[in-house]
């Protein structure tokens, strides 16, 4: 009898332990962060990322929300398509069903299609390029301004700021730098200006003589790259050795300290569009101030985008009590939310009803100064 109790008393222990383990992993809700942790662009990621795991910290540290704790689990896509359609699948296949990323629009897109399909809550916090939010999916948002916007800022600069006599129009022939310089180069040409060379270069190329050798041969006195940090770095850097005087404009993708890194004295004067600099905002002084502590970089143009789309879903989560993604995306369709980013309100689309971009001056030692 004795013993019979015993074993009676194990069993119920280990269920209770059981029951106690099952509690607390209820207790935690995870969001996946995805986007670049190795590859050429990976600095942007590490951007996605400082904001992300904050906004988790300081949440967690406040108590959670409606009883859980945040944990953020992080997914390399490495930017390239095929890998965050990999990616895409396993944060489905791990359970997970609200996601921060991805980063490159190339990357989001297809990312989204499965996300939409399989039920999982997704905000962007970099991708840019339209034709993410123009399928009619319900469970895509994002906490940053369109291309769309970005490119018509960046051609209403040149036409009313620059005034150039002959322009180039290059880009990456990839989704968001290709997508964004035709914006720039329609904007243009709706306008009676148009570029005199209108051309992509290959990503990972590192030599560009040929290239600056027409635009010197053509003239061209302003530049619009539109792409990343890497290519443009070089042609910067390069055209400053073969002796073209031209000026250099691009979006967001091109601020990054490692730009400066790679062009040197050439970065100096450089325009670009970007975020507005949140960092500078005195209500996220608090948030400048731990980031700084860990040793992370408050400044990158993603990182309080990143950390508003935590915002944003814990919000959403707090006022309904809801984790269930197609319940949260119409909670988010229909409400405002204050955010790192400020007043955030979105369109039918999942898009912001306004754009946070501005233009700024880029300075060889990685600091930015607004122009507009």
């Amino acid at each position: 009898m004795k013993q019979f109790s015993r074993t009676l008393l194990s069993v119920g222990t280990a269920l209770a332990i059981m029951g106690s383990a099952a509690a607390t992993q209820a207790e935690t809700l995870k969001i996946a962060l995805a986007g670049p942790a190795t590859g050429p662009v990976a600095q942007y990621g590490d951007m996605q990322k400082i904001g992300v795991m904050a906004a988790i910290e300081d949440i967690n540290k406040a108590g959670g929300v409606n009883g859980m704790e945040l944990e953020g689990v992080i997914y390399d896509d490495a930017c390239d398509p095929k890998q965050a359609v990999a990616v895409a699948n396993k944060i489905i296949n791990d359970g997970i069903q609200h996601v921060v990323g991805h980063l490159c629009s190339s990357s989001t897109e297809p990312a989204s299609d499965i996300y939409e399909e399989e039920g999982v809550l997704m905000i962007t916090a970099a991708s840019t390029s339209p034709t993410i939010t123009e399928k009619g999916h319900q469970l895509i948002f994002r906490t940053i301004g369109l291309d769309s916007l970005q490119g018509s800022l960046a051609a209403e600069h040149i036409l009313n700021n620059v005034k150039p006599q002959r322009m180039a129009v290059l880009h990456d022939k990839q989704q968001y730098g290709e997508g964004l310089a035709t914006t720039v180069k329609n904007a243009l040409e709706g306008n009676g200006v148009t570029p005199v060379m209108f051309e992509g270069v290959t990503p990972g190329d590192k030599d560009f003589s040929a290239l600056i050798s027409k635009l010197k041969k053509e003239n061209v006195d302003f530049v619009y790259y539109g792409g990343y940090h890497p290519e443009l770095g070089l042609i910067l850097r390069q055209s400053r050795e073969k002796g073209l005087d031209a000026q250099f404009m691009g979006p967001e993708g091109i601020v990054n300290a490692d730009l400066a890194k790679i062009a040197g004295e050439a970065v100096e004067g450089v325009l670009a569009t970007a975020p507005k600099a949140f960092d500078q905002n005195p209500e996220n002084q608090a948030r400048v101030d731990a980031i700084k502590a860990k040793g992370e970089d408050p400044t990158g143009p993603f990182v309080f985008p990143a950390y508003s789309a935590v915002q944003v879903m814990v919000d959403t989560i707090q006022a309904t009590g809801e984790t269930d993604p197609f319940k949260m995306a119409e909670y988010i369709r229909s409400h405002e939310f204050d955010t790192a980013i400020g007043h955030v309100k979105y369109d039918e689309k999942g898009d912001l009803t306004e754009s946070t971009f501005v233009v700024y001056q880029l300075h060889q030692d990685g600091s930015k100064t607004p122009v507009q």
